[in-house]
C-alpha cells in the first residue's frame, strides 16, 4: 500500500479521453503507441510504478492539449505483453492530483509536477455514503441501464460496499468526457453519487424527449 510519503513530485502523463480511475478502482488499459510503451516500461522501473492518468479539455488532441487541472494516479498491478510487443495492463487507483509545470522534451511522454494535497483522503479508508437510498437508486440505474442498453451482474453489484459500486460505475457508465471528469472532481463519495444521480436522470430524460421526436 502507498503511503503520502511515497507519493513521488512528478508523475508521466497518460492524457486519454473519456478515461476514469478513482482510488481503489481498476482501469485496464491496451497500451500499443511507442512513446505510452516507452511510460510503461519507465514506470515499471520506479518503486511507485505509477502512472497520471488525465484528460484534455474539450477537443483538443495531441501533445500541445490542454489538460483538466485534476488527475488520478494508477499504481501498475498486472500487465501482460502480446507477440507484437503491445501491453495490456491494469492499473489500481492511488490518489487525485493537481496538475503543476508540465515537462516537455525530456522523454517522448509528457512528465508534469504534481501536488497531492487537498485528496488525503483518497489514501484512506474506503468512503460510505450514508446518504444513499439503495432501492431508490437501483430503481434509476435499472432504468438507466436498459435505455443505454448495458448488462451487469446485478446481484453482485447490489451487495457491493459502497465506494466500491459507485465509483465502479462511475468509470463504467457511457458518460461524456466532462462528465466523467465531473465524477473525477467530487469532493466526497456522497457528492460522486449525486453527481451520478443527477447524469442518469438527465440521460432519461433526454432519452424520453428523443422518443416524443421520433
Amino acid at each position: 500500500m502507498i503511503s503520502a510519503a511515497d507519493l513521488p513530485d512528478f508523475l508521466p502523463l497518460f492524457p486519454l479521453p473519456g478515461a476514469l480511475l478513482l482510488p481503489r478502482g481498476r482501469l485496464p488499459l491496451h497500451v500499443f503507441e511507442p512513446r505510452y510503451l516507452a511510460m510503461f516500461d519507465d514506470a515499471l522501473k520506479t518503486p511507485e510504478r505509477l502512472i497520471g492518468m488525465i484528460q484534455p479539455m474539450g477537443d483538443d488532441e495531441g501533445e500541445n492539449a490542454r489538460l483538466h487541472a485534476i488527475g488520478s494516479a494508477g499504481r501498475i498491478t498486472s500487465f501482460t505483453e502480446t507477440e507484437d510487443g503491445r501491453y495490456m495492463i491494469t492499473l489500481t487507483g492511488v490518489s487525485r492530483f493537481r496538475l503543476g509545470a508540465v515537462q516537455q522534451g525530456f522523454t517522448p511522454y509528457l512528465r508534469a509536477e504534481v501536488d497531492w494535497r487537498s485528496f488525503d483522503r483518497d489514501l484512506g479508508k474506503p468512503e460510505h455514503d450514508q446518504g444513499l437510498d439503495r432501492d431508490a437508486f437501483f430503481k434509476l440505474l435499472e432504468r438507466y441501464f436498459e435505455l443505454e442498453e448495458l448488462q451487469t451482474d446485478w446481484d453482485n453489484l447490489q451487495t457491493a460496499e459502497d465506494e466500491l459500486m459507485i465509483n465502479a460505475l462511475s468509470m463504467l457508465c457511457p458518460f461524456d468526457p466532462e462528465d466523467k471528469q465531473a465524477l473525477l472532481e467530487a469532493p466526497s463519495l456522497t457528492t460522486r453519487r449525486e453527481t451520478l444521480v443527477t447524469l442518469m436522470e438527465f440521460t432519461l430524460r433526454k432519452g424520453v424527449g428523443e422518443e416524443k421526436v421520433q
